[in-house]
């Protein structure tokens, strides 16, 4: 990848963290991360530190809600990729986002959207409250 593809990369993850922070009324933004993610270690437990702390940081945020989907989790047999479900006033207009070797693969058939809409309900029930997520996060990172 050039120089000028990482910047412009890191120019839109920007544009898009400044619709998180910077809007008046910005949407709301809810992840369920798996525990294992975040006690991987790219870069380093100096990077992984900072990323952490971001994560704490985020958190903290009015319209941003973070839950960790525990080791202890076990019977949860998720897709195994991530999942952005993209929902709004308009139910008609909901996407579902995966990401794939190929790029992007956007789903927006009715019955796909309610099949990932129940796997993101029991992930979201089988994992952390946002208060134990916070706990969890300063806990690992910590030990870094």
């Amino acid at each position: 990848m050039s120089q000028k593809d990482v910047e412009l990369r890191a120019m839109r993850r920007m544009r898009r963290q400044e619709i998180l922070t910077l809007r008046e009324h910005p949407p709301q933004y809810d992840v369920i991360v798996h525990e294992a993610a975040l006690r991987m270690q790219f870069g380093g437990p100096k990077v992984a530190r900072r990323q952490l702390q971001h994560l704490l940081d985020m958190s903290e945020r009015d319209n941003i809600s973070i839950r960790v989907l525990p080791f202890a989790a076990q019977v949860f047999s998720g897709p195994g990729q991530p999942i952005c479900y993209a929902n709004g006033r308009v139910g008609q207009l909901d996407t579902v986002q995966l990401d794939s070797f190929h790029g992007p693969v956007f789903v927006d058939e009715s019955k796909e959207l309610a099949k990932y809409r129940a796997l993101l309900d029991k992930a979201e029930a089988m994992s952390h409250s946002p208060d134990e997520t916070r706990e969890l996060i300063h806990e690992i990172a910590q030990r870094l």
